[in-house]
């Protein structure tokens, strides 16, 4: 089987490359017939290999009928698909739809995610999403809707055979998001997530003090073919960390809130005496 991409770059490159050719409905064979290529050059193209120049590219991408937008933002990929970490500056805010972070989610094994102010997005109810949109200095209120449908969208991921590690501050669990309703129907939707077979909620209580988590959220994600990576997102723009050194950083970080935070049958009793 071909190698694909290993970077997180690559892989969006390869997967939009795909799509752009699937969406032809003509095979790799009649598709590189009409470029004039062999069709083994394809297919070192979608997988990572190489072998094509970026006038190339643009001539596939040109047959295949891409949307500019689509066509630019894989020819901006191209030339560093191979290139590990990656800075998405997002302009004034993210994306509705995050697609790096979507598709890492989708071939994801294992998701580590640790949580300094807010539910994660993963186990989040619509009230509490819109109330957290809402409140954002950036977004513009005509695209609330559609970013709570594209959040909730995301939570498809879960059951598919992604294991899920929720670390949550304490500090998460109290402010009314939503109002006092919305976040009691947050706080018992834990509860039912965190009965399933692949998630499991662990609370760092205010009890431990200092701890290792103080310098803010992030997610780890782990693969069956690929390195792990980890994710992080700011006000507009959102970091990818694939650097195996960087990335080993942060597992000593998840070692370190592993040992103080309560284990999952206490962490569900601190939330259900948050309910009372």
């Amino acid at each position: 089987m071909p190698k694909r991409f290993s970077t997180a770059r690559g892989r969006e490159f390869g997967d939009g490359l795909r799509a752009a050719i699937a969406r032809t409905g003509m095979t790799a064979r009649a598709l590189a017939e009409v470029l004039g290529w062999q069709e083994a050059k394809l297919s070192d193209l979608v997988n990572g290999k190489g072998g094509a120049t970026e006038l190339e590219l643009a001539l596939l991408l040109g047959v295949c009928r891409t949307p500019p937008e689509e066509r630019d933002h894989l020819l901006a990929l191209f030339n560093e698909a191979n290139l590990k970490g990656w800075w998405q500056d997002h302009g004034a805010c993210t994306p509705i739809r995050p697609r790096t972070l979507i598709e890492h989610e989708r071939t994801a094994k294992k998701l580590i995610s640790w949580q300094v102010s807010l539910v994660h997005a993963l186990i989040q109810l619509p009230e509490y999403a819109r109330a957290e949109i809402a409140a954002s200095a950036n977004v513009p209120e005509d695209e609330i809707e559609e970013r709570v449908h594209a959040r909730i969208e995301r939570q498809m991921v879960l059951g598919s055979g992604l294991k899920c590690h929720f670390y949550l501050h304490e500090a998460a669990l109290l402010p009314p998001i939503g109002g006092h309703e919305a976040m009691e129907a947050q706080l018992e939707h834990l509860l039912k997530m965190a009965a399933r077979s692949y998630v499991e909620l662990r609370i760092v209580p205010f009890s431990v003090g200092a701890h290792a988590g103080l310098a803010g959220s992030f997610d780890m994600l782990t693969f069956h073919k690929y390195e792990p990576v980890v994710f992080m997102d700011s006000e507009n723009s959102s970091l990818i960390i694939e650097a195996p050194p960087a990335v080993k950083s942060y597992e000593r970080v998840l070692e370190a809130l592993d040992e103080i935070a309560l284990d999952a049958e206490q962490s569900k009793g601190l939330v259900k005496r948050l309910l009372t």
